[in-house]
């Protein structure tokens, strides 16, 4: 099983395995002499990753989505591929999974897209009320942009950690059969059970937002609330290959706070679990003793996943 290393402290990993013409076809993607409004908007960061400006209606402004294009992206111009979409947490950014762990080189030789699009300052990509729409930013319009520019194929998976972990169940049970696998790493999968949506508006007004601008107000908005639930909208998950890890958060030690973090969504994973298994819904599922709301447990998490969401790519593991 293969691992994900730890990022370097600081710079971009420099491992490639590109070849000199996907280096041509690289650069003449990101040159300005080609004169596309997606080459405009796109950043060079390294030999496969770069930062592309999204117009986007549903948000009513541009966002980034940070990309990670095969090794031999350049090297076969016809060919289309797969795409991974990792999901950041909450007061997070699209940077994440970059900055974080070595997703570049654990991708390297592998025959898939890496997108990882903006959630905003909470990082809770659903529909707000009455304001942006990363629901529809990042399951409508970052995947055409990607099949428009990037020959991006049908093929997903998605997977994220905490709010992102929200966001893979939630884009995966909404729109059925739009990922192959969903993977959710300490995510919030029920959230209207008790305690959750205390949680929820303290995520909000963390960055200044009013509580009810998400979904209003959990009793009097519970409809609402309700259909935005992973757990209430489990049956949308039938046929998508499923991991979801989430630790108790008890006993571990150190810092208390991302152990009480992880603690008070232990009952809410429990819960998505069994409504799973109620409803005959195959889940691989890894619920663990201690753990904390970080970084730390959330990459080996990524590692355990991998098997799945590679079959479901049609990548190698």
């Amino acid at each position: 099983m293969p691992h994900l290393p730890q990022k370097p402290a600081a710079g971009v990993s420099r491992r490639t395995v590109a070849r000199a013409t996907a280096a041509a076809g690289l650069a003449a993607l990101f040159g300005a002499a080609t004169g596309t409004a997606t080459a405009r908007a796109a950043t060079r960061l390294g030999p496969r990753t770069l930062d592309v400006s999204v117009p986007s209606a549903a948000l009513g402004r541009s966002a980034p989505v940070r990309l990670i294009l095969p090794s031999d992206f350049g090297a076969r111009p016809e060919k289309k591929y797969p795409v991974l979409y990792l999901l950041h947490g909450a007061h997070d950014d699209y940077t994440s999974w970059t900055r974080e762990t070595d997703i570049e080189a654990f991708t390297a030789g592998r025959d898939l897209i890496v997108a990882m699009p903006d959630a905003g300052p909470t990082g809770i990509p659903s529909v707000w009320r009455g304001g942006p729409d990363y629901e529809t930013f990042q399951v409508k319009e970052v995947p055409a942009l990607l099949a428009r520019d990037y020959r991006a194929s049908g093929v997903r998976a998605v997977a994220g950690v905490s709010t992102g972990g929200y966001g893979a169940m939630a884009h995966a049970a909404r729109h059925p059969g739009a990922f192959t696998a969903a993977a959710s790493y300490s995510g919030v999968l029920d959230t209207t059970a008790p305690g959750v949506p205390a949680i929820m508006d303290a995520i909000v007004a963390r960055e200044n937002l009013p509580a009810a601008s998400l979904w209003g107000n959990p009793v009097f908005n519970l409809l609402t609330w309700r259909d935005f639930n992973p757990r209430a909208r489990a049956t949308g998950l039938r046929g998508t290959a499923l991991y979801v890890s989430q630790g108790s958060g008890v006993g571990g030690g150190g810092d208390p706070l991302p152990g009480i973090l992880e603690s008070a969504l232990w009952p809410s994973a429990q819960g998505f679990a069994r409504t799973l298994a109620l409803m005959g819904i195959p889940a691989t599922t890894h619920f663990y003793g201690g753990g904390g709301h970080d970084w730390a447990h959330w990459k080996p998490e990524f590692t355990a996943s991998w098997p799945i969401l590679a079959r479901a790519l049609g990548v190698p593991e």
